[in-house]
């Protein structure tokens, strides 16, 4: 017995709810022996759980509650506690409801919505080439006269050209080379790109517009940091900025387009022709001349081929060094429906 005394004494402290072992072992003995002592050795931890009881019979002496008793009144106490607590939860809701009503609600149409921050050159590219495989229709570009920063796949042309194939018509602001430097004999954004490019002697860093509805600006000049904008709003400011920027540029490429006599071009055609000076789409111009897109595109290839042209790059500077928007254009409107 005075092992098992000796053995109760090493008790650690702990919390008032907690059944610790040498608790767990007084309570065995009381109900092996039908009783212990009332100044046994951690009496005081069994009596929260109202498992020892005073001997009504016997002063200084403590009986045990049957386990089978014991149990179910524990459970049943711990429940009234949970259902105490889920009320008060209950409670707490409902008072702060009101509050959660009127805070403000984060607006979706708003322009923190639609800009996202992309950290990372592999998370800018990705975005950046997700977005060009959605374009269909027009791509604004600045490109930057520095390797950085750069937010096209320049090392992947195959993406530009199947862009070009589906019927997308990029136009590009790039610095011009200097003057010791042959003059560009292809496309800025790659060989494969079939579309106009001009030059101003001052640009914005770099700049990516895909079809008005997504842009890509850098937010810092090593390129490790681009914003992707979504908002109508910001696109279509950024957007009629490339425009005036455009119309005060001149063309990228330097030959000289041949003089062309006043019969070898029409005048549906040399309106087109400033049309496309304008940078105006198939589609625009289609809309604008009332014609079809098939037929807007059969006379740009004619105008192309007066002027000598290879590419839609190179076109709207030839048609400017040929003297045609010298001449007297039409304004053609579309027919009445």
């Amino acid at each position: 017995m005075r092992e098992t005394d000796a053995s109760l004494s090493a008790h650690p402290p702990h919390a008032h709810d907690v059944l610790c072992e040498q608790a767990r072992a007084l309570y065995a003995r009381a109900l092996r022996d039908g009783r212990v002592a009332a100044d046994a050795p951690h009496a005081d931890c069994l009596r929260p759980f109202g498992l020892l009881h005073a001997d009504p019979g016997v002063p200084g002496r403590l009986l045990p509650a049957a386990p089978a008793v014991a149990l179910p009144r524990l459970l049943a106490d711990i429940e009234r506690r949970v259902a105490g607590h889920r009320a008060l939860a209950a409670r707490l809701a409902a008072a702060f409801e009101p509050f959660i009503r009127a805070e403000p609600v984060a607006d979706p149409d708003s322009a923190a919505a639609h800009l996202t921050v992309l950290k990372g050159v592999p998370r800018i590219r990705t975005a950046v080439r997700q977005a060009l495989a959605d374009a269909r229709e027009e791509l604004l570009a600045i490109q930057p006269s520095r390797p950085r920063p750069r937010l096209l796949p320049h090392d992947e042309p195959w993406r530009m050209a199947e862009f070009v194939a589906r019927g997308g018509q990029p136009r590009t602001l790039a610095r011009a080379p200097v003057a010791c430097a042959p003059p560009p004999r292809s496309h800025p954004l790659g060989p494969a790109v079939d579309g106009e490019a001009r030059t101003l002697d001052e640009l914005p860093p770099c700049l990516i517009v895909f079809d008005r509805r997504v842009a890509f600006l850098p937010a810092d000049a090593h390129g490790e940091i681009a914003f992707e904008v979504r908002s109508p709003a910001l696109i279509s400011y950024v957007a009629t900025a490339f425009d005036v920027l455009w119309r005060l540029a001149r063309p990228l490429y330097r030959e000289d387009a041949p003089p062309l006599p006043d019969q070898a071009i029409s005048p549906v055609q040399l309106e087109i022709a400033r049309l496309l000076t304008e940078g105006l789409t198939d589609t625009e111009i289609a809309s604008r001349t009332g014609m079809n897109v098939r037929t807007v595109r059969v006379h740009i290839a004619k105008v192309a081929q007066l002027l000598g042209s290879t590419s839609r790059t190179q076109l709207g500077y030839l048609i400017s060094r040929s003297g045609l928007l010298e001449r007297r254009s039409p304004r053609l409107l579309p027919p009445d429906r």
